[in-house]
C-alpha cells in the first residue's frame, strides 16, 4: 500500500502536522483524509468517535481554546476542507516539557494539511478568509461535565493571531483566565 500521509513534529510534544497526499488525473483528485494505520505511526491509536465540522463566515473570527479534561480527554485531526485558517494547539499536559507553549499552523483547502492534537493540549483557530469550513475527527465523544477552556486572549499563553480579532463568541471571550498557580492537566 503506498504511503497517503507526510507527517512531521512541531516543537509542541506529541503535536503533528499531517500533510495529505492527492492522486489528481484531468477528472479532479482523490485525497485521504485518514487511515488509521499510517497514523497509528503519528500517534493515533484510539477509534474515531465522533466527526465534527465548523463552518465560520468571517474573515478574521476566533474560536478557542477548548479541550475535555481526563477521563475523557480527546485527541483531534483537525483539517481545513473550504478557506484557510490559523489552527492552534496549546500543550496544558501536567509535567510536559513544552507546558504552556502553542503551536500555530496555517490549514487550507488547497495545502491539504491537518493538525493532530493529542490528549490534554487545547485547541483554537482564526479564520483567514471567509466561509471556512472545518473538519474535526475526535478520539472522544463531547462530554459537557469534562469540556473546559481558555480565552484565545489568554495572557500566560500569548499567542499572536496572524490578525486583528473581528468575532469572537461571548462564551469563548469570557472562559476564565488561566491562574497563575495552574500547573496543567492530568491524563
Amino acid at each position: 500500500m503506498s504511503r497517503r500521509f507526510n507527517v512531521s513534529n512541531t516543537l509542541l510534544a506529541g503535536v503533528r502536522v499531517v500533510e495529505r497526499e492527492t492522486v489528481a488525473d484531468r477528472r479532479g483528485f482523490l485525497s485521504r483524509l485518514f487511515c488509521a494505520d499510517e497514523l497509528a505511526d503519528a500517534g493515533w491509536v484510539l477509534p474515531i468517535a465522533q466527526i465534527n465540522q465548523t463552518f465560520t463566515a468571517k474573515v478574521g473570527t476566533v474560536r478557542g481554546l477548548h479541550f475535555q479534561t481526563a477521563p475523557y480527554a480527546e485527541m483531534k485531526l483537525v483539517m481545513c476542507l473550504q478557506g484557510e485558517v490559523f489552527d492552534v494547539a496549546i500543550d496544558l499536559r501536567r509535567r510536559s516539557p513544552t507546558f504552556r507553549g502553542w503551536h500555530g499552523e496555517y490549514l487550507s483547502a488547497s495545502n491539504n494539511r491537518a493538525l493532530l492534537i493529542p490528549e490534554g493540549c487545547a485547541h483554537g483557530f482564526q479564520a483567514l478568509s471567509a466561509d471556512v469550513v472545518l473538519l474535526y475527527l475526535h478520539s472522544q465523544m463531547y462530554v459537557r461535565e469534562a469540556e473546559s477552556a481558555f480565552s484565545p486572549l489568554e495572557p500566560r499563553l500569548a499567542i499572536v493571531w496572524p490578525c486583528a480579532i473581528t468575532e469572537m463568541s461571548d462564551r469563548d471571550a469570557n472562559h476564565p483566565p488561566m491562574h497563575e498557580t495552574f500547573d496543567g492537566v492530568n491524563l
